[in-house]
């Protein structure tokens, strides 16, 4: 039921007697009244949540900050974010609408938002099913890790990634094959090359490198600053906890790292061993 669609969408105010209308015209004489009453009010919950939810975005929206977010992630044509739209929320209002509505709103609505041209929406959206993981039990946490997977075109800016990978993907893999990630690695897609490399953040925390590391490897290559940024944002966090297993890798492919990823890597160390590493003298 398409025409159900229109009645979703943000310049449109949710009508019940419209809806009723049109769901009656496509079931009369096929559903019992009790089962179509059912379905209607099934159907005013899921728009009033949707509804409310978007009023709530609406109230913290700024044109100023939409502006200023279009420009930070590179909308314009040609550029990684071309075409993403914006709202003009912060992290901390965002934080707020989460905390809001994580407990009420289902994993179909949450879908909803996460497909939405909107970026604030898909973040939302990538909040609470983050939200939903760590609240749930093994089962829970595996349908979310297969949603995730399954909508990563999504997931398509680098905040996106940052904000849900390791929570999700990553924590989901601690204890099981991580392969995916190295097939996420070797894509040719930038997000999923992102979500890979995040994801092992997890791993890091749990004093786990090695995954880290290779992957760090098969994407010193990559042509995208935001790729180098990301993986010297790894090697950092990997310095934090040893030091010395980061600046042999970085020793030994010293030719290969881009030099983003390289000071990105090094930014924590002293001052002087910084510069040397720069010059490459070890």
């Amino acid at each position: 039921m398409a025409e159900l669609s229109t009645f979703l969408k943000p310049e449109r105010e949710p009508r019940r007697e419209e809806a009723s209308k049109l769901i009656f015209s496509k079931f009369k004489g096929q559903v019992l009244p009790v089962l179509f009453f059912l379905y209607i009010l099934i159907f005013d919950i899921v728009v009033n949540m949707i509804s409310q939810i978007k009023k709530e975005f609406k109230k913290y929206s700024s044109k100023e900050k939409e502006k200023v977010y279009r420009r930070f992630f590179k909308t314009g044509e040609g550029e990684y974010g071309e075409g993403d739209v914006f709202l003009g929320i912060t992290a901390p209002e965002m934080k707020l609408i989460v905390k809001k509505f994580r407990k009420d709103i289902s994993i179909k609505e949450t879908l909803l938002f996460l497909h939405d041209p909107i970026h604030e929406y898909r973040a939302f959206a990538l909040n609470i099913l983050r939200y939903m993981y760590e609240k749930g039990d093994m089962v829970v946490k595996k349908e979310i890790v297969g949603i995730y997977l399954d909508n990563m075109e999504y997931i398509n800016n680098w905040d996106l990634v940052d904000c849900s990978a390791h929570y999700i993907v990553g924590d989901y893999l601690l204890d099981k094959d991580r392969s995916l990630l190295y097939d996420l690695a070797k894509s040719n897609h930038l997000w999923p090359q992102r979500v890979s490399i995040i994801s092992t953040f997890a791993f890091i925390r749990n004093n786990e490198f090695k995954d880290t590391l290779k992957i760090s490897k098969i994407l010193l290559s990559h042509e995208h600053d935001l790729m180098h940024k990301a993986v010297g944002w790894m090697l950092r966090e990997v310095w934090k906890r040893d030091s010395v297993v980061v600046e042999n890798f970085l020793v030994d492919n010293y030719k290969d790292i881009p030099r983003t990823t390289l000071r990105y890597a090094i930014e924590r160390m002293e001052e002087g061993k910084r510069k040397r590493f720069l010059k490459g003298e070890f």
